[in-house]
């Protein structure tokens, strides 16, 4: 029996287990670190699907976890990266949607991290905080689109040099909003989430809270908003 063969025969077993299988699938568990074939598969499916660019490499490092965040959130799933029995049924039952315009991927981008970022509401406000033990305004901002694999600086003013300007008016679910607060500029930042609301991590509430962009506080030191996607 050739190597050839037998590499052949693997990978069809890998791919049987994974994608057509999911019955015999539940024992498996895919995290970050891990290696293999498995992962191989996984990372193919994931750029099938459109969730995943980088390279298939059979190694779940960071591109790989962001990748299956993106899938997990897609499918209502708990964007916690790790693929076990849920994230595999849905890989095995998930259908490629018709393509859609780099307008309508940004849209649907910015809804996800809306959402995602409203699953830290409450967390305790930290000043230079930027993980989901304590944030403060734009280590908030920072950590939730690095999940994404958006890369954006650390800082308030500096994030608001990024993206693309957009208008009060025309504000989308994921824009960020800026505001000047304590000093001059922009000094405060926040997430847009519809209806006139925005999340963000307030010294003042010492939380990460939700609150309406007409609140006179804010309405009167309101700057602009960009759109990062």
């Amino acid at each position: 029996m050739t190597r050839k063969f037998l590499i052949v025969i693997t990978f069809c077993m890998s791919f049987l287990f994974i994608i057509y299988n999911p019955v015999q699938a539940q024992s498996l568990t895919l995290t970050e670190g891990m290696s293999g074939d498995d992962v191989f598969l996984l990372q193919t499916k994931l750029r099938e699907y459109g969730f995943y660019s980088g390279e298939i490499d059979k190694n779940f490092g960071p591109s790989t976890r962001i990748a299956v965040t993106k899938f997990q959130l897609a499918c209502n799933l708990e964007p916690d990266g790790i693929v076990g029995t849920q994230t595999l049924s849905a890989l095995h039952q998930f259908t490629t949607r018709t393509p859609v315009s780099r307008g309508q991927i940004s849209r649907r981008q910015g809804n996800d991290i809306g959402a995602f970022a409203q699953r830290f509401y409450g967390v305790p406000y930290q000043w230079a905080g930027s993980s989901p033990s304590g944030f403060d305004c734009s280590g908030f901002i920072y950590y939730i689109f690095n999940q994404y694999g958006i890369s954006i600086p650390r800082t308030a003013d500096k994030q608001f040099q990024v993206g693309m300007a957009v208008d009060k008016f025309e504000l989308q679910i994921g824009d960020l909003v800026f505001f000047s607060t304590y000093e001059p500029g922009p000094s405060h930042v926040g997430i847009y989430i519809g209806n006139d609301q925005f999340i963000h991590a307030s010294s003042a509430a010492d939380r990460v809270t939700i609150t309406a962009l007409s609140k006179p506080y804010y309405q009167s030191r309101y700057l602009g908003a960009r759109r990062i996607m």
